[in-house]
């Protein structure tokens, strides 16, 4: 079997819920062996919106592919030593707990660099230092507070969250990044090094362009954006594209909720769309023919367009659009999504068997590497790898490990 990206690089997860697994799940799909540390009782999302009785929920699955489970009390005496053999025998841990709460444990940065200088030691906040750094972080409230909500909705509405899990995943994304620089690094140096990466600052991170909108506010009214009036801040746009070339949804036959195409408006494509919507005479009207002349009007632009899309199929508007190279794309509903073909050969959209559930459909690795192929399998039970490690690897005997279960150390 061809060698993986990560082949041999220990990464000791003690993450939990969303944040911090998407990012270990990542790395377990570059190749690294994740071994994720939970309590006792397991991570809280294996109860979580469950779908079947007594069994791991897809909350859990869909994050959880690729590891090791064990289990393990840190408030024990003895827990606390295994932690320490394991944080020696680790490249990465990763941990997205409260503020303080692995330094309670007895495992602050200077005592996991003393038990293993060469460890990457990565964190997984709701915000960094400041007023801010106690506050109890969750997916909308890292939108909330890093510009996503301001400037998701319509103007004339109340901000919204995303359907995106730009708090918790997109955090997830940007901690790997994070992690493997600091592998790279460590290449040179011989040392590992503390990575700190808050769901604020990923989200601000993803909303750069309003930022920059914001600054051009200064100097005027936002002309790619349909709105009528300007304050002080960048506004809700609705479905506008938010850069240099106009967009907006228009509605299809025969109107259902996701009935749909998204439309960009290229200065090139303006000529062919005027002849698909059976108004060619505005390719060459001054009041339309330029981008300068359509921007104070794309409300009205775009209520062209979709007097035509109005009575044609999505899929019929799209090839439509598709033969004259005009940006476009249909809105996937989830149940679309989960049967597109195309994604399931891209491995993008993946079955995989579990022991106790049966089939579950996940989402696949969006990272394709030529010469680190990712199959994705089951997560793992609960436990079910301690013998593994505990005995297997870090050489406890077959009665200690019987004697920590009935202590309730594992």
């Amino acid at each position: 079997m061809t060698a993986t990206a990560l082949e041999g690089i220990r990464v000791l997860d003690m993450t939990h819920v969303q944040s911090g697994p998407s990012a270990t799940q990542l790395l377990a799909w570059l190749g690294a062996d994740v071994v994720k540390l939970e309590a006792p009782t397991g991570d809280i999302t294996r109860k979580q919106l469950r779908d079947l009785p007594d069994v791991d929920s897809l909350y859990f699955t869909m994050l959880n592919c690729n590891k090791r489970s064990i289990t393990l009390n840190t408030k024990t005496e003895r827990g606390r030593e295994l932690l320490t053999e394991l944080i020696r025998r680790s490249d990465v841990m990763v941990e997205n707990f409260g503020p303080g709460a692995v330094d309670r444990m007895g495992f602050t940065w200077d005592r996991i660099q003393e038990i293993n200088p060469r460890i990457v030691y990565a964190s997984i906040k709701g915000f960094g230092e400041g007023p801010y750094t106690d506050f109890k972080a969750y997916e909308v409230v890292a939108q909330a507070m890093g510009g996503s909500m301001a400037t998701t909705g319509f103007e004339d509405g109340p901000p919204l969250a995303t359907g995106a899990q730009i708090g918790d995943s997109g955090t997830g994304v940007h901690a790997v990044a994070g992690i493997l620089a600091a592998l790279f690094q460590r290449e040179r140096t011989g040392r590992g090094q503390r990575v700190n990466v808050a769901m604020q600052h990923a989200v601000l991170n993803l909303c750069r362009v309003k930022l920059r909108d914001q600054q051009r506010l200064a100097h005027g009214p936002l002309a790619e954006y349909p709105n009528d009036d300007f304050g002080t801040e960048v506004p809700r746009s609705g479905n506008a594209s938010g850069g240099g070339q106009p967009g907006w949804a228009v509605q299809c036959a025969p109107g259902g909720p996701n009935d749909y195409v998204y439309v960009i408006v290229q200065p090139v494509g303006w000529e062919p769309i005027t002849r698909l919507i059976g108004r060619p005479e505005l390719a060459d009207d001054p009041e339309w023919a330029t981008p300068q002349a359509r921007l104070p009007k794309l409300g009205k632009m775009f209520q062209l367009i979709e007097e035509w899309s109005l009575a044609l199929p999505k899929w019929e508007v799209l090839e439509r659009l598709n033969a004259h190279n005009i940006p476009c794309g249909p809105i996937l509903s989830t149940k679309e999504i989960i049967e597109d073909e195309s994604l399931a050969a891209n491995e993008m959209v993946v079955t995989v068997p579990h022991p106790e559930r049966g089939d579950f459909v996940t989402v696949g690795s969006p990272l394709k590497l030529s010469d680190s192929p990712v199959r994705v399998t089951a997560s793992p039970l609960l436990g079910e790898h301690n013998a593994e490690v505990f005995v297997g690897e870090l050489g406890l005997g077959d009665e200690e490990l019987r004697l920590l279960k009935s202590n309730g150390v594992i």
